[in-house]
């Protein structure tokens, strides 16, 4: 399989897209099965630990390296990623592929243009902010994608969202190496522009986020969201009463910052999310 740059991906369909997808300061282009798979997860109140080994067989059986090598069995596992410092961090390695990475998978940025991509403010430049990337860069890095042929593993693959990620305090530098297998999941059909003024308008407030990158993520006219299902997306662990004040809040903030119009209906023991419309610019209804 020849090697694959992020820019093959992004801008192969350039002329061919009504509207174009950017990676910038406003924006950021994700993977719909990362959006929809509980990867990037609210922080839970007790201690991070491992998150559930995640099923992402269906997500990701249309890979190029799925298709190939007859891969049929596909596991997302590793440690915990939440919304407040982990997706900041992911969305900033985005950003800098997609700027830097034109013609290589292994890039080089300032430290202080990586902070800014992923959406810390320039006053948290310090000692903390580094240890947090830096902790934050591991996690990526051991969150691992798990590629096996036959239930007697005849074949397999093993990698992960980062390959490499490392820092120079002193130089100013941050080094990113991704697989670029995996640069498939940016095609066209299979990604979504998500906007930061969105996540901006949620601080702190994660399962909000997460909810946000997971509704945003679905087709025009989506069927109704279970309880079930969104709960499963946040992988939220208390109990099942607690989780679900949790999402009825969340659902409540997105339409407060303008950014969802819906619904709750139950259907027997089951609540689910009516999506009316959704307004990724925030505008509140009149």
């Amino acid at each position: 399989m020849n090697q694959s740059f992020i820019s093959d991906i992004l801008y192969a369909d350039i002329e061919s897209k009504a509207k174009e997808l950017t990676v910038n300061s406003n924006n950021t282009v994700q993977p719909v099965a990362l959006m929809r798979l509980g990867v990037f997860v609210p922080k839970p109140s007790k201690s991070k630990g491992e998150s559930k080994e995640i099923d992402a067989t269906k997500a990701f059986s249309q890979l190029e390296i799925a298709k190939a090598e007859g891969y049929d069995d596909v596991k997302i596992t590793g440690p915990r990623l939440d919304m407040d410092t982990d997706f900041k961090t992911w969305i900033g390695v985005i950003y800098a592929f997609s700027k830097y990475g034109l013609s290589s998978n292994t890039i080089q940025l300032s430290f202080q243009e990586f902070a800014k991509a992923c959406g810390f403010p320039s006053k948290r430049l310090d000692a903390k902010l580094r240890l947090t990337i830096h902790e934050s860069l591991g996690r990526l890095r051991n969150k691992g994608i798990a590629f096996k042929r036959g239930k007697d593993a005849k074949g397999g693959y093993q990698t992960g969202l980062l390959k490499v990620g490392r820092f120079d305090a002193d130089l100013d530098l941050i080094e990113l190496e991704a697989d670029s297998k995996l640069w498939e999941l940016f095609q066209l059909d299979y990604r979504v522009l998500l906007q930061h003024h969105a996540l901006r308008a949620l601080p702190k407030k994660e399962a909000a986020q997460a909810i946000y990158t997971f509704i945003e993520s679905l087709p025009q006219n989506p069927l109704p969201l279970s309880f079930a299902r969104i709960r499963e997306r946040l992988a939220l662990q208390s109990a099942v009463g607690e989780q679900n004040r949790i999402i009825k809040k969340a659902i409540e903030q997105l339409k407060t910052i303008g950014y969802l119009d819906c619904s709750i209906e139950k259907k027997g023991r089951e609540s689910f999310v009516i999506v009316h419309s959704r307004n990724p610019k925030l505008k509140l209804p009149e």
